[in-house]
This record gives structure tokens, C-alpha cells and sequence, in this order.
């Protein structure tokens, strides 16, 4: 049931005077830290740059370790794990998104916006639990975790293209197809009308399959799978670039929000055995996470603080903003612009409004990450890991991700009253999760 205007949650009043903005949000897959030129990478990213120059970089957001609990989050404005997902979806799994909990586009769909979703889906592997069946009007593009991006099949060779609930087949590079469907998108939208337009790009995810005339780019790059990481990247910022200057000429740049984010962190690499029959890879040496720790599937800062970045002329945020974010706090803030009366009262995540500035700012909640191989609770500035066991204890680290946000020194020792707060914090979140999750614990 959708319902955007309960009283049993809090007001969405905004400071904000205007009109109902547009959204348009753009997801990267795998995309990590290091992976873009304003963190100083030797990637090529020269819209996005300009776009955070423009906006404000978010230095501080915070999502999942890996995919569909990111996405799951995002569209739900609650934790992942209250529904049951804690890691990709994958092979033929019946697992989706439960009906029962609105969606960020059912109830921009209420207020009458359009809703459109160009991209990776993966939170239902059939087209009858795809996006239309979660309050998307239109949807294209692929609704496992990765596809081949020519073939447009998934890694065991199911189909996964599609286009508004019916398996199509198309010729093209995945980026350059996602990025003219977003162009259409715009060029045939009703001008009075407002949309939520959701741009999800499978780049950089793997397979890597780059025209050459991105891999030249990266001669310099020696590493030929890191080189092939670098012309993704750039390829989807190209496209990036188109889409937003369509924005302009459509007249509506001035009351779009735009964010870019990455789903989770970057993939070290990619060894595949049998997948695509054996055509792709291995890659030894995928995205940059650096100064951050790790890689994707864990609970470190590497897997779980990511690029983002925001940008709305009418809210006049520039610079860049330490401010915590999570990836649960986009739904209720939308609503809030959007001039919802109020919240459905499965949202978790908190309005974020007046973190959405270079003014340091607290944020009220506590961030709740459950991933399939660790738990963690960060309460700024510490963060704490815990890593369960079939058998045994569980360990638990402390981390002062302010002063060390490499997660260089495990403070857990020498702050035993820290662990035990957000110990206690820690396992009440964990008791609201389904007693189920769709990867359990492994030896």
C-alpha cells in the first residue's frame, strides 16, 4: 500500500521555497573512491569534476557493501536488512522487493510525478517483479547484477535486457544505449510535467568491454585491466555529460537535483571460471579505493564510503560537505522537496536537509550497515565492526574513522566502554532485521 501522508512520522516541511523540484539521480557500479578525478585519481572524469565544482561533494556518505542491498535501501529509506537482502541477488534467485513497503516512486508517484528507471535494477530477476511492479511508469535496461555489455545477457546466459516489463534484444555498448534512452527520456517528456529519472550505468562493473577509442586513452596506464577500469569510467562520464547537457536545452537544469552516487565501493578484482563461457577476464586489478580500506563485500570504509556528490542551483550548496550521509536518508529527503505531508512510517532513514551543506552539522541517527559478512554501527566519529561466526565468538573493532580513516588502529581494546554503547545500539538494530537474509552466514 502506498501512503504518503500518514501523521504517524515526522513533518517534511523544508526551508527550501520552490516549486516541485525534478530528480535526476546517477548510480555508478563499482565506482570506488579513487576512481574519480576530484579524489585525485588518474581517471578521467572531467563532468563530474565539473559537477562537484558546481555542487557539493560528499565527502561522508555512506552505503552498503555490495549492490542490491544499496539499491534496496535507496528506494525503501530503511536498512536492507529489515527486508531480508544483505547481498547481491543472483543466479535464479525468487528473492525481491517485498510489496508491502512503499517505494520512493510509488509515492512520488502519488504526488504526480513521472517515474523512470534506465539501468540496473536487481532487486527481482523477472520481469513481473522489475521496476514497473515497484511504482516505476517506465523501465530499460537489465535486471540482473551484470550483463555482457553487447550480448546484454547475464553472466550465465539468462536474458536480462528488457524494456518496460518484456525481454528485448538491441545492438549497442550498454553505457551508450542507457545514455540515449535517459536522452529520450527527456526529449519526449511532457515539459509541464515532473519526473524522478533514475540513471543506473553497469559501468565500471565487469565484464569490461571498451571501444577502443576509450582504451586509448589510458596508454599510460600499463595494467591492462586498470586501463579497461579507466576507460569505463570515462566512457560513462562522457554519457553522463550528454544527459546533463539535455537538462539544459530542455530548460529544466535550474530545478533538477542531480546526485551522483556509486552503489558500494570498488571490486579488487575479478577471476572468473565459468561465467560468459569463459570469454572475460581474469582482471587482477579493477577500481581504487585508496587512502580507504578494503574492497567491496566488507563492512570497511573502502567498501562503504563512496563518491557522491549533490547539486541543486536552488539550494546553493558548493564545496564539499563531512557531514554523514546514508544511502536510506535520499527517500525521506525527496518527499520532503518533493512537498509530501508527510513520511510512510517504514522509512528509517532521516531528512538531510541541513546536512546538505559545508557547515559541519550532526546527524541524529545512528548509520546501521548490514552486509553478508559483517555488521557494522558508526556513531561519529567512532565506527564499530562486528564479524559473526557459525561457531564461536564474534569479533568486534572500534575504529575512529575521523582520525584514522584507514582503519589503521583497532581502538577496541583501549575504549572497552565505547564498544559496549554501540554494542547495545549495534544488536537492537540487528533484532529489527528478518530473522531470514538471502546469503547466511558461511564457514
Amino acid at each position: 500500500m502506498v501512503s504518503v501522508s500518514c501523521k504517524e512520522n515526522h513533518s517534511t516541511k523544508s526551508e527550501v521555497s520552490t516549486d516541485k523540484p525534478n530528480f535526476l539521480v546517477i548510480i555508478a557500479d563499482d565506482a570506488g573512491w579513487n576512481d574519480l578525478g576530484i579524489h585525485g585519481s588518474e581517471i578521467k572524469t572531467p563532468t563530474l569534476d565539473s559537477l562537484a565544482a558546481q555542487g557539493l561533494l560528499l565527502e561522508r556518505y555512506y552505503t552498503y557493501p555490495t549492490c542490491s542491498p544499496a539499491r534496496a535501501s535507496f528506494l525503501t529509506g530503511r536498512p536492507a536488512s529489515r527486508m531480508g537482502i544483505v547481498a547481491p541477488i543472483s543466479g535464479r534467485s525468487e528473492l525481491n522487493l517485498p510489496d508491502s513497503i512503499t517505494t520512493l516512486p510509488q509515492a512520488l508517484g502519488v504526488l504526480n510525478y513521472n517515474t523512470a528507471l534506465m539501468g540496473k535494477w536487481h532487486l527481482g530477476l523477472k520481469p513481473e517483479s522489475g521496476p514497473e511492479a515497484y511504482g516505476f511508469d517506465f523501465s530499460y535496461g537489465f535486471l540482473h547484477g551484470q550483463l555482457d555489455q553487447y550480448a546484454h545477457t547475464y553472466k550465465n546466459g539468462d536474458s536480462t535486457w528488457y524494456k518496460n516489463g518484456k525481454f528485448i534484444t538491441e545492438v549497442g555498448h550498454v553505457t551508450d544505449l542507457l545514455t540515449a534512452g535517459a536522452i529520450h527520456y527527456l526529449d519526449t517528456l511532457n515539459s509541464e510535467k515532473t519526473f524522478y529519472l533514475q540513471l543506473a550505468y553497469s559501468a565500471p562493473h565487469i565484464p569490461l568491454q571498451e571501444p577502443q577509442e576509450w582504451l586509448e586513452l589510458y596508454s599510460s596506464i600499463a595494467d591492462s585491466s586498470r586501463r579497461a577500469y579507466a576507460a569505463a569510467m570515462s566512457h560513462m562520464d562522457h554519457g553522463i555529460g550528454k544527459v546533463l547537457q539535455k537538462l539544459k536545452q530542455t530548460q529544466r537544469a535550474e530545478n533538477t537535483i542531480i546526485l551522483f552516487i556509486s552503489d558500494n565501493g570498488a571490486q579488487e578484482q575479478w577471476i572468473p571460471t565459468t561465467q560468459y563461457e569463459g570469454k572475460y577476464g581474469p582482471n587482477y586489478t579493477l577500481g581504487s579505493n585508496l587512502p580507504l580500506r578494503d574492497f567491496k563485500t566488507s563492512n570497511y570504509e573502502g567498501a562503504l564510503r563512496v563518491p557522491a556528490i549533490f547539486s541543486w542551483p536552488k539550494l546553493n550548496a558548493k564545496g564539499s560537505s563531512s557531514n554523514y550521509i546514508n544511502v536510506s536518508d535520499w527517500m525521506p529527503t525527496f518527499l520532503q522537496w518533493a512537498q509530501a505531508t508527510a513520511i510512510p512510517p517504514s522509512v528509517e532513514g532521516e531528512s538531510i536537509e541541513k546536512l546538505l551543506t559545508t557547515s559541519a552539522s550532526a546527524r541524529k541517527k545512528p548509520i546501521y550497515t548490514r552486509g553478508h559478512l559483517q555488521e557494522s554501527l558508526i556513531v561519529p566519529p567512532f565506527k564499530l565492526i562486528r564479524t559473526r561466526h557459525l561457531e564461536g565468538q564474534a569479533d568486534f573493532e572500534l575504529y575512529d574513522i575521523e582520525s584514522d580513516p584507514s582503519e589503521t588502529q583497532n581502538i577496541a581494546l583501549e575504549q572497552p566502554k565505547k564498544v559496549d554503547e554501540l554494542k547495545v545500539i549495534l544488536k537492537e538494530e540487528f533484532s529489527k532485521d528478518t530473522p531470514q537474509v538471502n546469503v547466511e552466514l558461511k564457514h
